[in-house]
């Protein structure tokens, strides 16, 4: 394995802050609850591809240090906190072989690369929760999110495709985060107001081009107001600053269009009692510089749907993506035919097996967009989850 010198810039800037955390650290009182709380996590995907474009099995994981520091324990910093996250990833990509437009693994990468995932700065604003963040953070973890949704794996369950599929080389989510402020405004009731100005191009300590030049391709613009109390209802808005080529349409020069790429979400996420939650959410784009139109999301989660399994938890989802023509137009005329939508149902059960092991089998079919081989995919997934 090849190290480049910024790989080893990146050791050594986290080798600087650790130690400086560490000294801070060692004049703590004794006793004292210590300000920085460390995890790591392990995850690791078994899986087979049944029909697809090239049926065969994968593996495929990450492995995830994550560290937040209290800067108000440490240094008396009013209502500040410092969160970072690195990340490595390995195996291969089971979307090879089914070949779908959405993807089947929340944790497939295009490259297996060590990075800085998140690095983030947090100060409060007054008692009610409000807070503005300064650095590198995952959009997802805040916009265009339901929790009754998170077991699934399937990428589109995380943050709807219309989205995703945005901007130069994808908007700040992973596994590469832009720079990012963002502000969140909540009231002393369930109300709350989440804006946010993102670099439009996604890069990281880490990853092969580094960080990206700040606003050298523009800004994503987002915001998203709602309730989340028991129940979440939420809608967003979103756009980019700078125009994005059209997929088709050229101008007389032949070069192409410059569109403002914008859209829309809703969300929804509902308590049906004490075990049982409905997600429910729906996304649409001007789908003239990206290949979808829109697309919705809907499904279950159950938690201890066995009594004798306490920590189990089962959950159900459907999902389904709108193509654009222009994007089917091109695939056309590139002699590969695509159908309107791409629709996918996946099943999923999760259990903690021994302490900090958790093992979750996963289902999913997949009925592709694409008019070439198989129509369907079937994959089945083993995730593991170890966590310390």
């Amino acid at each position: 394995m090849r190290f480049s010198c910024r790989a080893f810039g990146l050791a050594g800037a986290a080798a600087l802050a650790i130690g400086w955390a560490g000294a801070a650290l060692a004049e703590q009182p004794a006793g004292a609850a210590s300000p920085l709380d460390l995890s790591a996590l392990a995850t690791v995907d078994l899986s087979a591809t049944v029909n697809g474009a090239d049926p065969g099995s994968n593996v495929t994981g990450i492995t995830r240090i994550i560290a937040d520091l209290d800067l108000e324990a440490l240094a008396g910093w009013n209502g500040a906190s410092l969160h970072g996250q690195a990340l490595a990833s390995f195996g291969s990509r089971p979307n090879d072989r089914a070949a779908t437009m959405q993807g089947v693994n929340n944790i497939e990468v295009a490259e297996n690369r060590a990075k800085l995932f998140e690095l983030y700065l947090e100060q409060q604003l007054g008692g009610q929760g409000s807070s503005i963040r300064l650095g590198f953070s995952d959009l997802n973890a805040e916009f265009y999110t339901t929790d009754s949704s998170a077991l699934l794996l399937a990428p589109a369950f995380g943050i709807g495709s219309e989205l995703s599929a945005t901007g130069p080389n994808g908007p700040s989510l992973f596994p590469s985060t832009a720079l990012t402020a963002r502000l969140h405004l909540q009231t002393s009731g369930d109300a709350y107001l989440n804006l946010a100005a993102v670099n439009a191009e996604a890069g990281v300590l880490g990853d092969r081009a580094g960080i990206r030049p700040l606003f050298a391709e523009g800004a994503l613009l987002i915001g998203e107001a709602g309730f989340s109390g028991k129940t979440k209802l939420a809608a967003g808005g979103w756009a980019y600053t700078r125009k994005q080529d059209d997929l088709r349409e050229t101008d007389g020069l032949g070069d192409p269009i410059r569109r403002t790429a914008y859209g829309a979400y809703l969300l929804f996420d509902q308590p049906l009692g004490e075990a049982l939650s409905l997600f429910a959410r729906a996304g649409v784009s001007d789908g003239r510089s990206t290949p979808y139109t829109g697309g919705w999301q809907a499904g279950l989660l159950w938690s201890a749907p066995l009594p004798s399994r306490p920590e189990g938890v089962f959950s159900i989802g459907m999902n389904q993506a709108y193509l654009s023509d222009r994007y089917r137009a091109n695939q056309a005329d590139a002699g590969l035919p695509m159908g309107s939508t791409e629709t996918g149902v996946e099943l999923t059960y999760a259990d903690e097996v021994l302490p900090g092991l958790q093992l979750q089998p996963d289902l999913q079919w997949i009925r592709k967009a694409d008019r070439i081989g198989a129509r369907n995919a079937f994959v089945a997934t083993l995730r593991l989850n170890l966590s310390l």
